[in-house]
């Protein structure tokens, strides 16, 4: 069963543990010792396997690998480790191929990086998917409901509730409900409906989407968003997420 995903404490995002599975040895500490100069925690494996069991012994903040893995790739491990936990994965691609990074956000991964890359974009990427599990979303639903954008008219059932058809969002509890049923988001999906829900029927295009779920206001691939869409229709209803061809997605009311 997958289980909640508990975010680093309160403190600096760097007070994080974080295990990185790459083979090569000498880019696995290369990247353990820079990630270690900026605060983090860092627990490394040499393949899929011994990554699988050191994540599920130690519960790391945050699953950082690499696409080619030997034992088990990196794709099989981010299927593995989805299916009993929502920890933000961020996965490494040697080429940036176009297949290598489908393949990993449909498994699970929140997003992705090209090697080889340097210590402060990827410490970015680190920061900005730790802040994104830590985020509350009750501030912006309330910024929503200031402008006239919660969607009241659909019937929502209180103050920190939205709901949309069968889909119930609790903003404060952070749990999303269908037909009853609770749902078992990632971070990055429960942030995604969250700008979704706080602007119901507008359309939002796919750089503004890139830009407030990943922080990636000054680089990124849309393609990003696009399989994130695609995971989320398949937890809430394909219905429930409009397509706008040429500009972007909407939320029906």
């Amino acid at each position: 069963m997958t289980t909640a995903f508990t975010p680093p404490g309160p403190g600096s995002p760097t007070e994080a543990h974080l295990l990185l599975v790459e083979d090569d040895e000498v880019i696995r500490n290369t990247v353990r010792m820079a990630l270690e100069r900026y605060g983090f925690t860092v627990s490394t494996a040499g393949d899929g396997l011994t990554g699988l069991e050191i994540f599920r012994e130690r519960q790391p903040d945050l699953l950082l690998l690499d696409v080619m893995l030997p034992e088990l790739d990196g794709i099989g491990l981010c299927r593995r480790v989805r299916e009993f936990s929502l920890a933000p994965i961020l996965m490494m691609s040697a080429r940036g191929d176009s297949l290598d990074v489908v393949s990993g956000l449909e498994a699970g991964a929140d997003d992705y990086v090209v090697k080889p890359c340097e210590s402060a974009v990827l410490v970015a990427r680190i920061r900005s998917l730790l802040r994104r599990a830590s985020f509350t979303p009750v501030a912006r639903a309330s910024r929503a409901e200031a402008r006239g954008g919660a969607p009241e008219a659909d019937g929502a059932a209180g103050p920190d509730t939205l709901v949309f058809g069968d889909l119930t969002i609790d903003t404060r509890g952070m749990e999303v409900r269908r037909a009853g049923e609770p749902l078992a988001l990632t971070p990055t999906e429960l942030r995604m409906l969250l700008e979704f829900a706080g602007s119901p029927g507008v359309v939002l295009e796919r750089r503004t989407l890139l830009s407030r779920v990943w922080d990636h206001a000054w680089q990124g691939d849309t393609r990003v968003v696009d399989l994130h869409v695609q995971r989320l229709r398949a937890k809430i209803g394909a219905e429930r997420i409009e397509t706008v061809r040429g500009f972007g997605y909407k939320l029906r009311r």
